[in-house]
């Protein structure tokens, strides 16, 4: 098939099929495109749609978004993981305030040098916001791509990654060049899915080298599976006689970085130094059933440990002193930035 005749096929699809009420497309510009660039990575539409409400109502420009604190912006965040990418959309937001004027660059090689934008998000925010001729390989129009010319392996190897660029950038148009761009990521979102794709009501059926060797399923290649290894640790959920829990931030890089939580500990002998370093006397202890939270590279197997501190007033002066830590009243809730499994024990105390 003809660049031409796949850039009709698909264009004319998405006249009649496409998604064109989405929250990010009824008023396009740079900055709702690249917010709804970094939620989408990684993460379903149907996940974002939510949070990018949320997130737009309380931070409607970049100004906004960089002008707020980043616990503020991790807050808002709270819930839809991978939190490097709140980071550097808060990172992103300041340079663009800051240095370049509070416009954002239109070409991909610009774009590419700010934080946490890579070369398929450069790609969409420069073709939808600024209509420049520019490819996109997200997640789906890999899997569009790789069924439709058959290539083999997993695009996560370099050889193989770019075997499907060049192929995107073969069939990227002048024209329609924004419709196209959305055109490809809701065909792999809505008929070329992972498991069941709808082969029948495909445009690019008659092309289609996978759907010509009856096996869809087996393009893009698959990653090879290893046995995620586990890891543990206990959650300490200390109490004063406020109902207040002790949180403290991570730091600002690594695991959960910036992020509140429980004081931690790997293994139980460990529970009483912590406390310790804490300058928090804890009473009778109440021991909560394990939990699984999994990474990308690991499982966490957690333990809640309740306490209620006996020295309250010693522990409140010690925390005041501490930028680091707060008393959290889940009844009365700081703007703070918790991963998942936090904000779910604070849930189940409510």
């Amino acid at each position: 098939m003809r660049p031409a005749q796949f850039q009709k096929a698909v264009l004319d699809w998405f006249d009649q099929y496409g998604r064109t009420n989405l929250p990010w497309q009824q008023d396009i510009g740079a900055y709702p495109v690249w917010v709804s660039e970094i939620m989408l990575q990684q993460t379903q539409v149907s996940t974002v749609i939510p949070y990018f409400e949320r997130f737009m109502q309380r931070f409607a420009s970049v100004h906004d978004l960089a002008e707020a604190p980043l616990d503020e912006v991790l807050h808002h965040w709270t819930g839809l993981g991978y939190y490097a990418r709140a980071r550097n959309l808060h990172k992103t937001a300041q340079i663009v305030v800051n240095d370049l004027h509070g416009q954002f660059p239109d070409t991909v090689a610009q774009l590419t040098e700010l934080p946490g934008i890579g070369r398929s998000t450069a790609g969409a925010i420069s073709s939808i916001a600024f209509k420049n001729q520019a490819t996109i390989l997200d997640g789906n129009v890999k899997r569009v791509l790789a069924r439709f010319s058959a290539t083999e392996g997993w695009p996560g190897k370099r050889d193989v990654v770019e075997k499907l660029w060049l192929i995107a950038e073969t069939y990227t148009p002048h024209q329609r060049i924004a419709d196209y761009t959305q055109a490809m990521m809701d065909l792999g979102a809505t008929l070329c899915t992972r498991s069941s794709p709808n082969c029948s009501e495909c445009p690019l059926i008659t092309d289609c080298n996978a759907y010509r060797q009856g096996n869809p399923q087996d393009y893009p290649g698959k990653k090879a599976k290893k046995k995620l290894p586990v890891k543990t640790a206990y959650f300490l959920m200390l109490s004063n006689n406020h109902g207040e829990l002790l949180l403290q931030q991570n730091p600002p890089v690594g695991l959960w970085g910036g992020l509140w939580v429980f004081p931690q500990c790997e293994t139980d002998t460990e529970l009483a130094d912590t406390c310790l370093r804490l300058g928090v006397q804890p009473g009778t202890e109440e021991i909560l059933d394990v939990r699984r939270h999994t990474f990308s590279h690991f499982h966490l197997d957690f333990q809640p440990v309740r306490a209620s501190v006996v020295n309250p007033e010693q522990s409140a002066s010690e925390v005041a002193e501490s930028p680091n830590q707060v008393w959290y009243n889940p009844k009365n809730p700081l703007s703070l930035g918790m991963p998942a499994p936090i904000k779910a024990l604070f849930e189940n105390i409510a």
